[in-house]
């Protein structure tokens, strides 16, 4: 039962109620309750939670390229990753991950949606591949004065302007990550620069995807050392995914995690990371829980929720399926 104590606060429970203290305020919370969850509801939550851990993945993967991100960075990009997942041409829910998604989908993610990048840098450019995995970039003309838009957290003045491309292989089957190339393309102020193309060394791992970020950086120079600082701030580090391809032979979905060592990848050690990504333990698990009664199409688990739940609720909708909020 509930009770005031020595300092007026509200603590203990009434009926479905809880009440708390903290920081010298009262809480009211609903008491945790059990709901049922369909075979699909637990479908759709393990595709949200890997398409969350993928997500992460890609963001630290390329926290060298956008330096700076905005707060919104994290629901966006998996957002992105998700939509990624759901267009996915094989593989069915509860089943698949990024190497059945339609990459296409991620091309344009931005890291730091303060400062986009196909508003701040107006380039034009374009993205390939050729057989041998190699990427190919084409830029169009760079005239600094002209193609950077001035908003109010853009720096002012700056000495040097670096166009930077990297290319990121990533094996989410084998849980590794590799730093393919970088290149930067530099423009001096007053300078401008002329259409190319340039060439980044692709993956000789069949099974990896590659990611490629384009990333505008602007820099000061230092009067007496003529130092190069980097003028890009939370405000202003526009970064963004121009490019995105598939796996040519994709690991199969029982593959082990690699194992990283200085001896077995003498050459490439120094490039490549573990990801630390949970996908595959959330598919190991989804399947151990739809092979407790397999024979039911409508298998359930009881789950803890913490908000309360009327004891009638219905199973969650179907993804896709219109849901009327009066009628739920």
């Amino acid at each position: 039962m509930a009770h005031v104590d020595s300092k007026g606060m509200v603590r203990g429970t009434a009926g479905p109620v809880v009440y708390r203290g903290y920081r010298g305020k009262n809480i009211i919370q609903g008491k945790p309750r059990t709901f049922k969850q369909t075979q699909e509801s637990i479908k759709a939550s393990t595709e949200f939670g890997l398409s969350s851990s993928a997500a992460a993945v890609i963001r630290r993967a390329f926290e060298p390229a956008y330096i700076h991100r905005d707060g919104a960075a994290v629901s966006r990009s998996t957002q992105l990753v998700y939509r990624a997942l759901r267009s996915s041409l094989s593989g069915s829910m509860g089943q698949r991950d990024l190497h059945d998604a339609n990459l296409q989908e991620l091309i344009g993610m931005d890291f730091n949606a303060d400062s986009k990048l196909n508003e701040m840098l107006q380039v034009g450019h374009s993205v390939s591949k050729d057989a041998e995995g190699n990427v190919q970039v084409t830029l169009g003309s760079f005239d600094p004065a002209q193609d950077i838009r001035k908003t109010a957290g853009t720096p002012k003045r700056a000495s040097l302007y670096r166009i930077r491309l990297t290319l990121v292989a990533l094996d989410f089957r084998q849980e590794y990550l590799e730093y393919l190339d970088l290149q930067d393309v530099d423009v001096r102020n007053g300078q401008t620069m002329q259409e190319q193309t340039i060439m980044l060394k692709g993956t000789a791992d069949p099974g990896c995807m590659m990611l490629l970020s384009m990333t505008l950086l602007m820099y000061g120079q230092m009067e007496r050392t003529g130092e190069y600082v980097l003028l890009n701030n939370k405000s202003f580090s526009p970064c963004a995914l121009i490019g995105a391809f598939q796996a040519t032979e994709p690991s199969l979905r029982t593959a082990e995690p690699i194992q990283l060592s200085k001896e077995a990848y003498p050459d490439r050690y120094m490039k490549m990371q573990e990801m630390g990504y949970a996908g595959n333990l959330l598919l190991k698990e989804l399947y151990r829980i739809l092979q407790k009664n397999p024979a039911k199409a409508r298998n359930t688990t009881t789950v803890k929720k913490t908000e309360g739940v009327p004891k009638d609720s219905k199973p969650l909708p179907e993804l896709g399926k219109k849901l009327s909020f009066k009628k739920a």
